[in-house]
């Protein structure tokens, strides 16, 4: 199908098969739907699966607006090596011994809660992170070792799921463990800083995005059905943008659409009234989001519109 406008304007969440980008995901996207205007939020490395936020034709304006605050995971730590990109694919920089305790279920359990925190933490050198106009993971590829600072993150919870314990045909031990973090916290990072901190080395071997702010897998259209049944999908999967933005939520009046449509700013609903001044409102008109706007003193000022609307649930 050729590419253009397709007249879609929606969110919705891909469930991320293992092996493909993110980017993968959004050609996936367009090619179903025949839409060009395609983005996500919240990348995604192609051997982590799970929750993948799409916007689609108006909606990739909304994905710069999302907070999408806390993120939840399911991921396997794998104990006695070191990776040069924090997991699987990566060559193995570093070997030590894992140290028996890992092996009981009580240690670990204990070693997890002690994750417990906010922390400075380093991102991985192969990561998105901008550097000097550059993503980190170009630099390495070019040779090159970007100077990356350590970020405040917090990690709300992290319990554990399993510990594997080696095998004949498997001589690696591994944890399996739920998080919920803070977005921008890198599991990885807490996978290499977990192994060295008890007294080894480790990485993460399997990864599943379970949550991603208010969106779950639930939520999720599987990428073969929406390459199968796009307009099926849509309608059974399109989430609901003011509620995934979190922003406070008016419905217009007639008149107050008419000035919306026009950019003008008007004066403050009774219903936002309790709004802090300089944050952000979604306002509705025909059970369609129109426009994020912002109060500024007793007025609401343009942020963005959506000429087309881009349907609530």
């Amino acid at each position: 199908m050729k590419r253009g406008a397709s007249g879609i304007n929606a969110l919705i969440a891909v469930d991320k098969p293992l092996g493909l980008t993110s980017h993968d995901v959004v050609s996936c996207v367009r090619r179903a739907f025949g839409e060009k205007r395609v983005g996500h939020a919240g990348t995604l490395d192609p051997n982590a699966s799970g929750v993948l936020v799409v916007g689609i034709g108006l909606a990739t304006k909304l994905l710069g607006l999302l907070t999408l605050d806390r993120k939840g995971y399911v991921a396997d730590i794998s104990f006695g090596a070191r990776t040069s990109t924090d997991d699987a694919d990566g060559e193995v920089v570093a070997t030590a011994p894992v140290p028996a305790e890992l092996r009981e279920e009580e240690f670990a359990r204990a070693a997890c809660a002690k994750l417990v925190g906010t922390i400075d933490q380093l991102p991985p050198a192969v990561s998105a992170i901008s550097v000097d106009g550059k993503r980190a993971y170009q630099l390495v590829r070019e040779g090159k070792m970007p100077e990356l600072t350590a970020r405040r993150v917090s990690i709300y919870d992290a319990t554990l799921l399993a510990v594997h314990v080696p095998s004949a045909e498997d001589d690696s031990l591994v944890w399996t463990v739920a998080f919920n973090v803070s977005k921008g916290t890198y599991i990885r990072s807490i996978a290499r800083d977990l192994g060295q901190s008890l007294g080894t080395e480790a990485h993460i071997s399997g990864l599943r995005r379970t949550f991603s702010g208010p969106i779950t897998l639930g939520s999720c259209a599987l990428l073969e059905e929406l390459e199968q049944s796009p307009d099926q999908v849509l309608e059974a999967k399109r989430l609901n943008p003011t509620e995934v933005l979190g922003y406070p939520v008016h419905r217009l009046t007639g008149a107050e659409y008419k000035c919306v449509e026009v950019g003008k700013r008007f004066g403050i609903p009774e219903d936002l009234s309790e709004v802090a001044n300089n944050s952000l409102v979604s306002l509705v008109w025909n059970d369609a989001l129109v426009g994020i706007w912002t109060r500024q003193g007793s007025c609401l000022v343009c942020q963005t519109n959506f000429s087309q609307g881009i349907l609530c649930k």
